[in-house]
């Protein structure tokens, strides 16, 4: 077999300090792209690993979806030996990510101002936050669901006339980790001209913020605050969920002439004749009138076969897919969106690069499972490693392996796949 190509970011060494999602998916990002990562757990290990189930050998699902392509070590780093290794590990370093709470690296003497940009200047310290630093909220800790609340994320999304709901997946998590990877690479980009690295922060407020258009976009236009609307969208229509004889489908029409072509495809050539109907702002006006014509016309068609005669005919649709089948589908092998390695199945690397694409290199790492390793390449002998093993500043992977119930009798094990 050849080996793989060596990627865009090949060369650059990231230690990542990072726990549970923001951190972790930023770092698989660069690890994926030819990035040499370090991940440092701490004695009690990233807490992902043990939510669950399912579980592959002790490790959660959730864990092992954002940490490939990474060496993995333990330090306990309240130890100052612990301390000075990681300073060790930083001395040829690119790129520092974190998610402390705002205050732990400057009471370890690791503060990015008081000592690693005159210790290492050429360093890229991301750190991935809450709320950031200061101001209001500063220093808070944060978490995805409870910044979706705040944001105003959760107010738009759910049904008329039902609750507010949360977002069905970590978005403002793997957003503030796709932030920070864009920060890191304009602060890659400012050190080519200016040879000095510098801090980014990528705060999860933030991003939830950024995360809000059009929403925000008709508010500072209209002031009127945005209601729910299930999954219709607030400016567009026919843009939504419908019934057919079937399975229901996903129609997202963007101008007039996709509606022509979608009532003349189903049968209905007389709807954009109806003045409730010409234009998109009339639709709008008229979602619910609009929902009562269409499902009337769509009730004689099979959903999923419709939905591939329209989009192939330039109307945009789709079938509502179930996670199961979106992973089955052809188009998600043609595209190289499934990673298989060994025991490994992941999400691939939504990003192609045509001279430097993305490389799957190593499974998510077994706590501690590269310490000796990693710290040997940094020039530590066995005599030394074992005294930080004595010491507790290398904490004993053996205490970190949650303890996970048996299967139920009648259930396959969640260990494999």
């Amino acid at each position: 077999m050849t080996a793989p190509a060596p990627g865009a970011l090949r060369g650059l060494k990231v230690i990542d300090l990072s726990r549970v999602l923001g951190g972790p998916y930023c770092t698989q990002v660069l690890g994926d792209h030819g990035a040499d990562v370090i991940k440092v757990e701490p004695p009690s290990g990233d807490e992902t690993r043990g939510w669950g189930p399912p579980f592959q050998d002790g490790t959660a699902s959730y864990f092992l979806g954002v940490n490939r392509n990474k060496a993995g070590i333990a330090l306990d780093l309240t130890q100052p030996a612990a301390r000075e290794v990681l300073l060790r590990l930083l001395e040829d370093a690119d790129i520092l990510v974190e998610n402390f709470k705002t205050g732990t690296l400057e009471k370890w003497g690791l503060g990015y101002d008081e000592v690693l940009a005159a210790r290492f200047p050429r360093l890229i310290h991301c750190r991935i936050s809450g709320f950031g630093a200061d101001g209001p909220l500063g220093g808070l800790p944060g978490y995805d669901a409870v910044i979706q609340a705040m944001s105003g994320l959760m107010s738009v999304n759910g049904e008329a006339g039902g609750a507010p709901l949360r977002v069905g997946l970590p978005a403002v998590d793997m957003v503030t980790g796709l932030n920070a990877v864009i920060g890191i690479l304009l602060a890659l980009q400012a050190r080519a001209a200016s040879g000095r690295g510098q801090f980014v922060e990528a705060a999860l407020y933030d991003s939830a913020l950024a995360l809000l258009h059009p929403h925000a976009a008709n508010f500072f236009l209209s002031g009127t605050p945005p209601r729910r609307t299930g999954n219709d969208h607030p400016n567009i229509a026919p843009y939504s969920r419908y019934e057919t004889d079937t399975r229901p489908i996903f129609l997202a029409v963007g101008n007039d002439r996709q509606f022509v072509r979608l009532c003349e495809m189903i049968g209905a050539p007389h709807l954009p004749a109806d003045s409730r109907f010409a234009t998109n702002g009339a639709r709008v006006e008229n979602r619910d009138a609009l929902r009562v014509a269409l499902e009337a016309v769509l009730a004689a068609h099979d959903g999923p076969a419709l939905a591939e005669r329209l989009i192939a005919a330039g109307v945009p649709s789709g079938g509502v897919l179930g996670v199961d089948e979106a992973l089955a589908h052809p188009h998600a092998a043609h595209r190289q969106m499934i990673v298989t390695k060994g025991p490994y199945r992941g999400v691939g690397a939504p990003v192609k690069l045509a001279e430097t694409p993305a490389s799957y290199r190593a499974l998510p790492p077994a706590f501690g499972a590269d310490t000796d390793a990693v710290l040997a390449g940094h020039g530590y002998g066995a005599e030394a490693i074992a005294i930080l093993k004595a010491s507790g500043a290398i904490p004993s992977a053996e205490n970190n392996v949650p303890e996970q119930p048996a299967p139920k009798a009648g259930i396959a094990s969640s260990n494999k796949r």
